[in-house]
């Protein structure tokens, strides 16, 4: 039978274990993961997030924008396109990010931009710097 695929979800490797923020504040690294909105196509800056989890040796979690109607929809209002790829982070099992993306200026291309919780489209320096931000590569 021809039609739409079920949605796509992969993880490359576990997330880590979890534990308490004894702040009560944002997530601590076992409580986040790294969520990749992407497509099942080659796509060059796809490929260079790739690179840069597995260098670092950081898990994360993909979910095929070209499968998920939803997860399709989610990008286009986050970046006003279907870029890809769309790096959130999120608590784990979760899809959206954990706190609201800052907003991208009236026609602003969000490629590279560091919102907070996500970064579309980055640069391997950019990737690598959001990442240390976060936690998920100590400098």
């Amino acid at each position: 039978m021809c039609g739409a695929r079920p949605p796509v979800l992969r993880t490359r490797r576990p997330p880590p274990l979890s534990r308490s923020d004894p702040a009560g504040g944002k997530p601590v690294k076992a409580e986040k993961e790294i969520v990749v909105y992407r497509r099942s196509t080659y796509c060059p800056y796809q490929r260079k997030a790739e690179r840069v989890f597995q260098q670092f040796n950081i898990p994360y979690r993909e979910i095929m924008i070209d499968r998920d109607e939803e997860a399709m929809k989610r990008v286009i209002a986050w970046t006003g396109f279907q870029s890809v790829p769309t790096i959130v982070i999120a608590r784990p099992g979760e899809n959206l990010p954990y706190e609201e993306p800052a907003p991208l200026e009236p026609g602003q291309s969000p490629r590279g931009v560091d919102r907070g919780t996500m970064i579309t489209e980055p640069l391997k320096g950019e990737l690598i710097r959001w990442l240390q931000k976060h936690g998920f590569i100590e400098e």
